[in-house]
């Protein structure tokens, strides 16, 4: 009897504990998937084209293009950095718009060496100012790509290889595997090469078209899961009918770099602040990320304020500041989410687009600044913001200042996603936004009167 009893006691626990593996298997695939989509950009990409234009004796020379058709996410200096791993023995004779990090062991070559022998290959691009006999179009900007919404005429970048000990027909070449794409924002991640149909090329007079020999492409999609880096941003809010200002999170981008870790933030009163932002270094140094000392330790931060209300309209200001003393973000962008940008009447001093993730819900604005005149964010210091005003027009059946209607769902900051306050923080009206406070007295006394009630009616 014992035993029946400890054999299902036993079979009840391990059904318990696979009913609790399938549980935690189930929400940490859906955790994943979450994180990994970008409902604001659902189809954003960056997608690789390997072009085989030509054959060689022992190979093939190849254009490869690489676009980045994400809507608001850029890949910043210092650029990209491209890899991948051969599949037979290839090596790569010569490059023309882009070079290898490393040539690898090539003294096996007599007479003409190769540019590259490594099996894994690391690639970057040129820098800008490249002579021209070492160029192609779309080549030499220092690995940096604009998105695709913002700046579509910089949102490509292309170089040339000559492969060599590849197969020089479409049957004996065998496409890389393992492609990476690392830069300054990771996250990025690239799904194996397809041939596809060769691409077409159409001449200038566009009276002939040719074709590639062979062409495969690869796709890469960005996550946020996999990134996995502290948030860089942050949102505070104010409004005209209330003099409370909501400041973004204490520690929204990381307590860890606190006052008391050497260089993790400095004051803004530091004797002598240029030679501690700028340190005498050697040329090539990197400098680690330098912010201000801040309650959020975020290196930007977004205001939202509700500036004025018309009897047709209402008024939005927003200031980007930013607190890091290391960087500058030039061709900068944020993505904002309200429902009244469906009825936006004027913009001033930004670049607006709407981004419309989905057909027939227009609540997502995409903003950036005028060239030459605010696209560039400067380092932290007087000059280290942007401002502009947004004029919107009421919609009487969905239009309120209550209960935080008047502020942003959602705030990115070149793609990345910023640190709101809590909603029950924001300011409300003082006649309409009704918050009942209950005192300490009050909380105490409650539960012994209770307990008194139960035992004098018993």
């Amino acid at each position: 009897m014992e035993s029946s009893v400890s054999r299902s006691t036993s079979v009840v626990s391990k059904m318990s504990f696979l009913a609790v593996l399938v549980v935690f298997l189930i929400s940490s695939s859906y955790i994943t998937s979450t994180e990994a989509y970008d409902a604001l950009d659902p189809e954003g990409n960056i997608t690789m084209k390997w072009d085989v234009m030509s054959w060689t004796p022992d190979g093939y020379v190849a254009v490869v293009t690489m676009f980045n058709f994400q809507k608001y996410r850029h890949i910043p200096s210092p650029g990209w950095t491209l890899g991948w791993k051969w599949a037979k023995k290839e090596v790569i004779w010569s490059m023309v718009g882009a070079q290898t990090t490393e040539q690898g062991d090539c003294s096996k070559y007599k007479g003409n060496i190769p540019h590259c022998c490594k099996k894994d290959p690391t690639v970057v691009d040129l820098l800008p100012g490249t002579p021209y006999n070492q160029q192609i179009a779309n080549c030499c900007k220092g690995g940096v790509l604009n998105s695709w919404v913002q700046d579509p005429g910089n949102a490509a970048s292309s170089f040339q290889i000559s492969v060599g000990a590849a197969g020089t027909t479409n049957k004996t070449v065998r496409v890389p595997r393992n492609f990476t794409l690392m830069g300054p924002c990771p996250g990025s991640t690239f799904g194996p090469a397809k041939v596809v149909r060769p691409t077409k090329f159409v001449t200038t007079d566009t009276r002939r078209t040719t074709q590639a020999m062979m062409t495969w492409n690869i796709t890469c999609t960005y996550s946020q899961f996999l990134a996995q880096r502290t948030p860089t941003c942050c949102v505070s809010l104010s409004s005209f009918y209330n003099e409370t200002i909501v400041g973004c999170p204490t520690c929204a981008c990381g307590c860890q770099n606190n006052k008391t870790e050497s260089g993790a933030c400095l004051d803004p009163d530091t004797p002598h602040l240029a030679s501690v932002v700028s340190p005498p270094t050697k040329k090539g140094t990197i400098l680690p990320p330098l912010v201000q000392c801040t309650r959020h330790l975020c290196p930007i931060r977004v205001h939202w304020h509700v500036k004025q209300n018309y009897k047709e309209y209402w008024r939005v200001k927003i200031t980007i500041t930013n607190f890091n003393y290391r960087l500058n973000y030039s061709q900068w962008n944020m993505v904002a989410q309200h429902p009244n940008f469906d009825n936006i009447t004027q913009i001033f001093s930004f670049n607006y687009k709407s981004l419309t993730p989905y057909a027939g819900l227009n609540d997502t604005a995409m903003l950036w600044g005028v060239k030459f005149y605010n696209d560039f964010l400067s380092e932290a210091g007087p000059l280290g913001n942007v401002q502009s005003e947004i004029l919107f027009r009421k919609d009487q059946a969905t239009f309120s200042f209550e209960k935080g209607w008047a502020f942003p769902r959602r705030i990115y900051f070149n793609g990345d996603n910023c640190v709101m306050p809590p909603p029950d923080t924001y300011p409300f009206l003082p006649n309409g936004g009704f918050r009942p406070e209950v005192s300490v007295f009050a909380s105490v006394l409650l539960p012994v009167l209770l307990v008194f009630f139960f035992f004098f009616s018993a």
